[in-house]
C-alpha cells in the first residue's frame, strides 16, 4: 500500500459520507456534498499523478482506481436522478453510466486479446471527465430549485453526456477491428 492506493480508498469511503450528506437535512448539506464530491474528484486526479510521478503505481491501484471513479460517479448521478425526476436530468446521467459500463467491458476484453492500448485514456476521455466532475459538483451544490443555477449545471452535465458519446465513438472505432476479427492482439 502506498499514498495513491490510500487515495483511492478514502474515495471508496467518501461514498456512503455523500450519500448521509444528501439525505440528512441540515443547513448547507448540498454545499457538503458538493465539497465531498469535488474532493473525490481531486483525489482521483492525484492518485494517478503521484503514482506515475513517483513509480508508486501498483495492481490494486490500477484495478481499484477506475472502479472508485465510476461508483462514485454512478452514485452521485443516482442521486441527482432521484433528486431531479426529470427526462433531462435522467437521459444525460444514463449515456454516461452506459458509455462507462461499455468502456469497462471493451478495455477489459481488449486487454485479453492482447490489445489493451488499442483503448488507453485519450485526451477526449479527459476533458469528458472534467466536464463530468464539474457538472455533478454544481448539481450537487445547486439543486433542481435554484433556477438558473441549476440550470447552468445541466446544461454542463448535457455537455459531458456529449463528451461521452465522442469517446465511446473514438473508442469503439479503434477496438471495430478486433471487435469484428480482423486484427489479433
Amino acid at each position: 500500500m502506498n499514498l495513491p492506493n490510500y487515495l483511492t480508498l478514502a474515495r471508496l469511503g467518501m461514498i456512503p459520507v455523500l450519500v448521509l450528506l444528501w439525505y440528512i437535512p441540515f443547513p448547507g448539506h448540498r454545499w457538503a456534498c458538493a465539497i465531498l464530491f469535488l474532493l473525490a474528484a481531486i483525489t482521483d486526479f492525484f492518485d494517478g499523478y503521484l503514482a506515475r510521478k513517483n513509480n508508486l503505481e501498483t495492481p490494486f491501484g490500477a484495478f481499484m482506481d477506475p472502479v472508485a471513479d465510476k461508483v462514485m460517479v454512478a452514485v452521485a448521478l443516482g442521486l441527482l436522478i432521484e433528486h431531479w425526476d426529470k427526462a433531462l436530468m435522467t437521459l444525460p446521467a444514463v449515456i454516461i453510466l452506459c458509455r462507462e459500463i461499455l468502456v469497462s467491458a471493451l478495455r477489459e476484453w481488449m486487454a485479453e486479446m492482447g490489445a489493451r492500448g488499442v483503448v488507453k485514456v485519450s485526451w477526449i476521455g479527459k476533458l469528458k471527465t472534467t466536464a463530468q466532475m464539474t457538472a455533478i459538483t454544481w448539481l450537487l451544490a445547486f439543486p433542481s430549485d435554484q433556477g438558473w443555477m441549476a440550470q447552468v449545471g445541466l446544461w454542463i452535465l448535457i455537455l459531458a453526456a456529449l463528451l461521452t458519446l465522442q469517446s465511446l465513438f473514438i473508442y469503439l472505432r479503434a477496438a471495430w477491428p478486433y471487435l469484428m476479427g480482423q486484427a489479433k492482439g
